[in-house]
C-alpha cells in the first residue's frame, strides 16, 4: 500500500531546487526548515537548528564525501551516454547506471564495451540484483588510480532538475572527509562551520558515521540496495551515553538512519560496525536508535518516505508534506530541509 506521504507528495517543477542556494543569494544555512514534532509544524531556517535541540542531544552526521562519479561514455554504435558509478564491490567490479540524456538507458547487454575519456573503458558484465537499471561492470582507467581518474574526467552526478553544471565543492558537506558517495549525503549540506560551532556551544554533540551512497534514481517500489558503512566505536559510546542520560539521537540524513539502525541493538544502543548494510528501515520494523531526523524533501515514489514514517509515523509525515507543498518548500539536494523530532517511548 503506498504511503500517505507518497500520496500527498507531488513535486511540481517550480518547487524543485534547480541550483545551489548560494546561486539564489542564500547562505547554505539560510535554506528553509520545517520542524515537525508533537507540538505541530513550525517554519524556521536551517541556522535555527540549535533552537530546536536540547543540551545532551547528539547529532549524527555522515562523513562520506561525494565523488565526481559521472563520466561521458560512448557505446559501440556511437551513442553518447553517461556512465554513473554507484558502488564499488569487494572484487573490484563496480555497480553502475547508464543514462541517455536525463533518462535511464534501457539498452545494454552483457559484454558491451563503453569507451570512456582518455582511453579508459567499462565492460558491462551482468545486470545487478533483479532490476534492469543497474549493471555490474569492469572498469579500466588505462593507468591512473580510479579516484585520480575521476577527478580528472568525472563530474558530479546530476539529474534533469539541475540544468546547470556546478563544481564538485557545491556537492560536498562540511563533514566530508571520506571519499566514496556517488551522490551527496545532502541533508548535511546546510551546515556551515559557524552552525557547527553554535551547536557545540549549545551543548549538542556531533558524532560521525560513514555511509557511502549509491545512485539515488530508484524506480517506483525499488528498495535500497547494499551500501558500505562504518559506525565507529566512539560514536557508539556517545550515542549510548546520550540515551542513558535522556538525550535524543538525531540523524542528519536517511543515510545516517540506515547506518545507525544497522548497528543498533534491541535497546537502542549501538555496537561498532562496518561493512555492507542490507538493512531497509520501514514502518513495520520501526527504529531503535533514532529519535529524530534532519532530511531533505523526497520524491513521492522514493522508499525514503517509508523510512520517515518509521521514525515519525504516517500522520506526521503526511502533514509535513502537505505543508511543504502549501508553503512552497523546495525539493532535492539543493533544496530546503525537514527536521522531524518524533516522540518515542524508550
Amino acid at each position: 500500500m503506498p504511503s500517505a506521504a507518497a500520496a500527498a507528495a507531488t513535486t511540481p517543477a517550480r518547487r524543485e531546487a534547480d541550483a545551489p542556494p548560494e546561486a539564489r543569494g542564500l547562505a547554505r544555512d539560510a535554506v528553509r526548515m520545517l520542524v515537525a514534532s508533537a507540538d505541530g509544524l513550525t517554519h524556521a531556517r536551517a541556522r535555527d537548528l540549535p533552537d530546536h535541540l536540547r543540551p545532551g542531544d547528539v547529532l549524527v552526521v555522515n562523513t562520506s564525501a561525494t565523488l565526481p562519479a559521472a563520466l561521458p561514455a560512448t557505446a559501440a554504435d556511437g551513442r553518447a551516454l553517461r556512465l554513473h558509478l554507484s558502488t564499488p564491490r569487494d572484487d573490484g567490479r563496480w555497480v553502475v547506471e547508464l543514462r541517455d540524456g536525463g533518462e535511464r538507458f534501457a539498452g545494454g547487454a552483457p559484454g558491451d564495451r563503453l569507451a570512456l575519456p582518455a582511453g579508459a573503458s567499462a565492460v558491462l558484465l551482468a545486470p545487478y540484483l533483479t532490476g534492469a537499471r543497474l549493471w555490474l561492470a569492469a572498469l579500466d582507467t588505462d593507468g591512473p588510480p580510479l579516484l585520480e581518474y575521476l577527478h580528472r574526467h568525472g563530474a558530479p552526478i546530476r539529474y534533469g532538475h539541475v540544468p546547470g553544471e556546478w563544481p564538485l565543492r557545491d556537492y560536498q558537506t562540511v563533514f566530508a572527509t571520506h571519499p566514496g558517495s556517488a551522490e551527496m549525503p545532502s541533508a548535511g549540506r546546510p551546515f556551515t562551520h559557524e552552525l557547527v560551532t553554535q551547536l557545540i556551544a549549545h551543548g549538542i554533540a556531533i558524532a560521525p558515521v560513514a555511509l557511502h551512497t549509491g545512485v539515488s534514481s530508484q524506480e517506483a517500489g525499488e528498495l535500497p540496495y547494499p551500501e558500505r558503512f562504518t559506525v565507529p566505536a566512539a560514536t557508539a559510546r556517545l550515542v549510548g551515553a546520550a540515551r542513558g542520560s535522556g538525550g535524543r539521537v538525531v540523524a542528519v540524513g536517511t543515510t545516517v538512519v540506515r547506518a545507525l539502525e544497522t548497528a543498533a541493538r534491541a535497546d537502542g544502543t549501538l555496537a561498532p560496525a562496518a561493512g555492507w548494510t542490507h538493512h531497509v528501515v520501514r514502518p513495520e520494523i520501526g527504529v531503535r536508535a533514532v529519535d529524530g531526523l534532519l532530511t531533505g524533501w523526497h520524491e513521492p515514489a522514493a522508499t525514503h518516505l517509508l523510512m520517515l514514517e518509521a521514525v515519525a509515523g504516517r500522520a506526521l509525515v503526511a502533514a509535513s508534506y502537505a505543508e511543504a507543498l502549501r508553503s512552497g518548500l523546495r525539493w532535492h539536494e539543493f533544496g530546503d530541509v525537514h527536521l522531524i523530532l518524533a516522540p518515542r517511548e524508550r
